[in-house]
């Protein structure tokens, strides 16, 4: 059996007709940018955020573009992030003209290590941005604490993380800014590009408004240099039906996660490599919006590829999507080598080698997660793995 990495046409097919409704409705209006739309899609978005306001944009990317511009982050000013994570994170700091400092992630959730944060901080930092990686809140108390001393604003990435919790409080919520991305892969993914920036600070809302919309109120009497940043009201009203389903997506997600979890763990190979399963830590929420495992090399591997992409392609060959996220950490990137050389990260360089994640849409079968299961199992089977539970 054939199984996708993820189909949106199920999670888009049974709401087709609200769908098809709210695009006329936006046909009909004539108001494509802003408007009606836009407000009431913020206002619903805001509620499940937790926060008091919410800045509907064009992107994920530009989310973080434009918190970064609100914090007045530009040339000689160093922003601190992780190197494992999506580019956006750290090629917003350098569109702007300041340096991203990378650090390392922890061994267990993928999130940047709060203990390398504070090594890394020179009196030119200006912000921590910590990154909500695959669903999973970063350690948030740990991060204000050093974010206190050193006075640095903190901007949440939760581009893969909207709806989860840390301590039972919202993620988004807990720095001065949170920016979510609504690219069609995430919990809560548009029909195209869209994004979200959320603060409970009303000053920084204001500034953010003013910004998205080229710095203009009122029209063409321009306060400060912005950009064209605005979520297409479009965007917004096909959000806005797909916003009261996103619990229910994540709670499918949330069971795929656990079924994985019971099968992969009864698995048991002869010590060539071994398997770790996502940790999912007691005091935070995980979306699941990847279910991402590593693949370690044990002392029984005696093949020349990696353990990793010998799975990857038994996958493969079986008709099963996979997806590595990500293969190169940012520190490694071409484009960042005008930074100089840079510190060894080792355990975000180790993951980037051993991390593969395995179908967990929403609309999965149980006959597809059940093949998914079966391909690892002949994996193991052919004496190639043993299972060490991340948790």
């Amino acid at each position: 059996m054939k199984v996708p990495l993820l189909d949106l046409r199920r999670q888009n097919d049974p709401i087709r007709d609200e769908l098809l409704d709210a695009f006329q409705r936006v046909l009909d209006s004539g108001q494509f940018i802003l408007g009606r739309e836009v407000d009431q899609f913020e206002s619903a978005a805001a509620a499940v955020a937790g926060a008091r306001y919410a800045i509907g944009v064009s992107s994920g990317t530009d989310a973080l573009l434009l918190a970064l511009m609100a914090l007045e982050i530009g040339p000689g000013d160093e922003v601190i992030c992780p190197s494992f994570t999506f580019f956006a994170t750290a090629g917003s700091v350098a569109r702007l003209g300041a340096r991203p400092v990378f650090v390392d992630s922890r061994d267990d959730t993928f999130n940047l290590d709060p203990a390398d944060v504070e090594r890394r901080i020179t009196a030119r930092a200006r912000a921590i941005i910590p990154v909500h990686l695959f669903g999973q809140a970063a350690d948030m108390d740990e991060i204000c604490q050093i974010a206190g001393r050193h006075r640095l604003p903190v901007i949440e990435d939760v581009a893969q993380a909207f709806g989860a919790a840390y301590r039972g409080r919202p993620l988004g919520t807990l720095g001065d800014f949170g920016t979510v991305s609504f690219f069609p892969t995430k919990n809560l993914g548009a029909l195209g590009e869209a994004g979200l920036l959320v603060t409970n600070d009303a000053k920084l809302a204001e500034k953010t408004r003013l910004l998205r919309n080229h710095g203009a109120q009122p029209k063409y009497y321009h306060h400060m240099i912005g950009g064209n940043f605005r979520i297409d009201a479009l965007q917004a009203a096909l959000l806005g039906v797909k916003l009261p389903h996103l619990c229910r997506y994540t709670e499918l997600r949330r069971q795929h996660a656990c079924q994985y979890d019971r099968e992969l763990r009864r698995l048991d190979g002869q010590g060539a490599v071994e398997l770790r399963l996502p940790a999912m830590l007691g005091d935070r929420s995980h979306i699941v919006n990847q279910y991402t495992i590593r693949v370690q090399r044990g002392p029984n591997w005696q093949r020349p590829e990696s353990p990793r992409d010998a799975l990857r392609r038994h996958l493969t060959e079986r008709g099963i999507g996979s997806e590595i996220y990500y293969p190169v950490p940012l520190h490694a990137q071409e484009c960042f080598r005008y930074l100089g050389p840079q510190p060894p990260l080792p355990l975000c360089e180790r993951m980037a080698a051993e991390v593969v994640s395995l179908p967990v849409f929403p609309e999965l079968t149980a006959e597809e997660q059940a093949a998914v299961v079966e391909a690892m199992r002949e994996f193991v089977e052919q004496g190639t793995a043993t299972l060490e539970s991340g948790r």
